[in-house]
């Protein structure tokens, strides 16, 4: 008999859609919001662009590989102030391929203690799989090679996506909750097969702490997401020193530690790394994932000669 051999693959036998788990995994969340909640593109008052790479689960075959570039800048228009951007992504992993492109937009309503913004991205996504690359193998009654909802050639489709997002922020505190794939894509591979995103629930907080030295800072954040199966939560905490330097550790919940630090290189260009050292079952086959990060902001008026600059930040 014959068993279907896969890589990061989950497939419901008893039906015939394979359904997405979770989101992309980032651990540096905090210097990237827009990339799970588009109510806060065009927060921080600039143009900014952020790319973040991600090696997951080194040592591992095929365990991953994921990009994200978020570009976003605030507009103002009818004395009322917008948030406009762009989201790509790119996942790899096993076999599963997934490349999705969104358009953002942000209403900003100011109040005398904070901000609100509501947001929604709608985009577009091409999910594929390598059905070449399965491999059969004689080991016992458990799979047949024919099983058709195991593809035996490459397919790819695609869906259109839509999420929501509300988000509030002040000088101390931030809170925000989001939801992605709100109408569960289902992405067409054959008559047999589809592939189904489910909807994904983000709510994060954070807050920013001076100490008595005001060049100091920390920042305890937090990022829980879930599909209603399974969750994940992500609690972090990182100091700052002179808006120039930080570092910090997050907990993922029964995952990982992570170990995280960067710097404000030049004026409006940061450079951040994370490494997640796992602490479930993984580690007896992976070293752990490695995650880097660039943005780059700066502020623009048409009626300034000079352009100001800012390092990232929270809030």
């Amino acid at each position: 008999m014959k068993k279907i051999v896969l890589t990061a693959v989950v497939f419901m036998v008893s039906s015939v859609s394979i359904i997405s788990q979770t989101a992309s995994q980032w651990s540096q969340y905090m210097f990237n919001s827009s990339s799970f909640n588009p109510a806060t593109v065009g927060e921080k008052g600039m143009i900014e662009a952020v790319w973040q790479h991600r090696i997951q689960w080194v040592g591992m075959p095929n365990a991953g590989q994921s990009d994200i570039i978020n570009l976003n800048l605030p507009v103002d228009f009818l004395s009322t102030t917008h948030g406009v951007g762009l989201k790509v992504i790119d996942d790899k992993v096993g076999l599963f391929s997934n490349t999705s492109v969104y358009l953002q937009y942000a209403y900003k309503l100011k109040t005398t203690s904070g901000v609100w913004s509501f947001g929604t991205e709608l985009g577009l996504i091409n999910a594929g799989f390598e059905g070449d690359s399965v491999h059969s193998v004689n080991i016992g009654d458990y799979h047949e090679s024919t099983d058709p909802v195991v593809p035996s050639t490459n397919v790819q489709g695609m869906g259109f996506d839509i999420g929501l997002g509300a988000w509030y922020s002040s000088p101390k505190f931030e809170a925000g909750i989001s939801y992605a794939h709100l109408n569960q894509p289902v992405i067409s591979w054959s008559d047999q097969l589809d592939y189904q995103e489910k909807g994904v629930l983000f709510i994060t907080g954070g807050y920013n702490w001076t100490l008595i030295d005001p060049k100091m800072v920390i920042k305890p954040t937090t990022l829980f997401k879930t599909d209603f199966v399974s969750f994940q939560w992500d609690a972090s905490a990182r100091m700052e020193y002179d808006n120039k330097y930080w570092g910090g550790l997050s907990y993922r919940w029964g995952d990982a530690v992570v170990f995280f630090a960067g710097i404000n290189a030049i004026a409006g260009l940061n450079i951040g790394y994370a490494y997640d050292l796992p602490v479930s079952q993984i580690i007896k086959a992976s070293s752990g994932s490695h995650e880097f990060l660039i943005s780059y902001s700066f502020e623009y008026k048409l009626n300034k000669a000079k352009h100001k600059y800012k390092s990232i930040r929270i809030l």
